[in-house]
């Protein structure tokens, strides 16, 4: 089938979509990003294409990919929307298009039941408590009927539950060939599945995985692909950060010694001093958490390396660590499983050691701490230049898709977030009507948004609307203070179904949103993207602040710093960019197709107050705004 006649044809009025796919209409802006997508696979191009929310950009890459003779590699900006596209999207796509490819999906290993351990751990029960045992048993359950092990047909464990860390496997303690169960391993077959698909759908998190850590058997994905899509590809950078860094965290270390315990009670090495060397480690792990302190989250790592008690307790654990390494030398010989903990062990003692030292200077290092544990994070100052040498393949079509790629009308900023610099880049505006659909508000009398009352203020301005409206609101916030200080007000004033972020899982909370009458759901970052609800559940969303990042994170005061330092312009070049297109996101949850109607409350006064503002404003939807709360209400009385 010829190119053109993806968009003309199967896009538009009398393609095979018509009267099959509910809600279908044919929009030229979806069949231009058709054309430019099949062409860049065709030829091996780079674009970069920002599709406004409601373009229809799922069907105006999936056609031309499965239309395509080559092999197709989607990443997704998350599992959810992985799972999405593989068992909704892709199944109706190919049955309109009559075509036959085969299709795969594969998650990271994490996500994928491992035999050897769930058998260990079985061994393990009497140690459980009685909630985890009852877990486990629901996890055998799985293994004993599921053909793919995902973890994800379990939805009745919490995905922080202390058992799926017992029954799945990561690259470092997973046994290869060389497990007693390979033959029938999880991992393998999903793996392999996707080694012969045409079509492979992945996500961000699992494309930087096989990309930089080359694990065994995993860095097989891109050689013989012909083209990338990446959907939500303004997430790449940040979990390409994840990825290009180095880490190492009081958890790997205490699952270290808990395996060699297990591996040494069933191998019998009888290497003299093994269980006291896994002791020592334990006891150095809880002698550096004692000494980092109180303080919770994120810190710089200057602050703690100036501190002479924090050098030498790091010091002292990666000593430990390394005598256990030198013992699992002697004891790895007996098991496989003793020899993959000495790698491991190895490995650990190096990562220490290695943040024991004086640091790359083109990294920033710093610590992420919670109440009963530790990791310690090297990131680098410039992912773009990391990235280029990936991102860069000559051989490949690499396409970048998303509602919020470009800032005030240009993409700059993400192509050196990627390091793709000669890329054609597209921006489809979306085809709902604003004008008619929607109204942004943006109250007067605010106070600075660092005064302490703001958030009051925020409530203040925002009740009128909720009453209005009965609810029917998402309240939006920079951060999880002011959305605490938020709720507590709204118990007092309002009367709706307050759902609150943290309360319940997340997809719990959504649904309640959906089905009930009045509610006000209240979130932070996580709320801001990857959330569809449409219709009259949804007609308002609320703003609190512009989401710049906080100051004091030590990775962004690193990057400002060595931006400055480069002769760049740090709140230009970075900050402003990076805030546009996060607010760009939360903005997105409103309007989600053509019959949506609703309120955009947007509370910072920079928005007029400050030059850069402008900014913000020319990159949103062009929304018709009103300052006059007697406005918003006729509105909202209309809605």
């Amino acid at each position: 089938m010829k190119k053109s006649l993806a968009s003309a044809d199967i896009l538009g009025p009398d393609g095979p979509f018509v009267g099959v796919l509910e809600g279908f209409e044919p929009r030229a802006v979806q069949r231009t990003l058709a054309d430019r997508v099949a062409d860049a696979i065709a030829h091996q191009g780079r674009l970069i294409a920002e599709s406004g929310t409601g373009t229809g950009k799922t069907l105006a890459y999936l056609v031309p990919a499965l239309l395509s003779e080559k092999r197709i590699l989607l990443s997704t900006g998350t599992k959810t929307l992985q799972e999405q596209l593989f068992k909704r999207d892709l199944p109706m796509v190919v049955g309109a298009l009559g075509v036959t490819r085969k299709r795969s999906l594969l998650k990271g290993r994490a996500n994928y039941l491992c035999r050897y351990r769930l058998a260990a751990a079985t061994e393990q029960a009497p140690l459980l408590s009685a909630r985890d045992t009852d877990l486990l048993a629901q996890v055998q359950g799985l293994a004993a009927r599921s053909r793919s092990g995902d973890i994800g047909e379990l939805t009745g464990i919490p995905e922080e539950s202390r058992v799926w860390p017992l029954v799945t496997s990561t690259a470092e303690n997973c046994l290869g060939a060389k497990c007693p169960d390979y033959q029938s391993c999880f991992v393998n077959r999903a793996r392999n599945q996707a080694l012969e698909a045409d079509i492979l759908i992945i996500n961000h998190h699992l494309f930087c995985a096989d990309l930089v850590l080359r694990e065994d058997g995993f860095g097989r994905l891109l050689p013989g692909v012909g083209a990338v899509i990446f959907d939500e590809a303004h997430q790449l950078p940040d979990v390409a950060s994840a990825f290009l860094g180095n880490s190492v965290s009081s958890g790997q270390l205490s699952d270290l010694c808990r395996d060699v315990l297990r591996e040494e009670q069933q191998g019998q090495s009888q290497v003299r001093g093994l269980t006291d060397s896994v002791r020592n480690v334990d006891l150095a792990i809880d002698a550096l958490r004692a000494v980092i302190g109180a303080g919770m989250g994120r810190h710089d790592w200057s602050q703690l390396d100036a501190r002479a008690e924090f050098t030498t307790t790091m010091s002292q654990l990666a000593r430990q660590a390394q005598a256990l390494s030198d013992l699992l030398a002697d004891a790895a010989a007996v098991s496989e499983g003793l020899s993959r903990c000495w790698q491991r062990a190895l490995d650990l003692a190096d990562r220490l050691s290695g943040f024991a030292e004086q640091g790359d200077q083109r990294m920033v290092r710093w610590a992420e701490v919670a109440p009963r544990a530790f990791r310690f994070h090297e990131t680098p100052l410039e992912i773009g230049k990391s990235l280029r040498e990936y991102l860069n393949d000559p051989g490949k079509g690499w396409i970048f898709t998303s509602a919020t790629l470009s800032v005030d009308g240009r993409f700059d900023y993400f192509m050196s977030q990627v390091g793709v610099a000669d890329a054609e880049t597209l921006s489809l505006p979306s085809p709902f009507d604003y004008g008619r659909q929607a109204l942004m508000y943006l109250p007067g009398g605010l106070t600075d948004p660092r005064d302490a009352a703001y958030t009051r203020g925020v409530v203040d301005a925002a009740l009128p609307l909720l009453h209005a409206l009965h609810g029917r609101t998402f309240m939006l916030f920079t951060s999880h203070r002011a959305l605490q200080a938020a709720a507590s007000m709204l118990r007092e004033l309002g009367d709706f179904e307050l759902l609150v972020q943290g309360s319940l899982p997340r997809t719990e909370l959504l649904e309640r949103f959906r089905t009930a009458t009045d509610a006000v759901l209240l979130g932070t970052s996580s709320f801001w993207e990857g959330v569809d609800v449409r219709g009259a559940a949804l007609s308002c969303v609320v703003i609190d602040k512009l989401p710049f990042e906080a100051p004091d994170e030590p990775v962004l005061r690193a990057r400002l710093r060595a931006i400055e330092e480069g002769g760049g312009r740090p709140f230009v070049d970075y900050q402003l960019p990076n805030a546009v297109i996060a607010l760009k996101q939360g903005v997105g949850r409103l309007i989600r197709d053509a019959s949506d109607r609703g309120i955009l409350m947007l509370c910072d006064p920079r928005l007029v107050t400050r030059g850069y503002g402008r900014v913000f404003l020319k990159s949103l939807p062009p929304l018709p705004a009103t300052s006059s709360r007697d406005d918003v209400l006729a509105f909202a009385a209309r809605l």
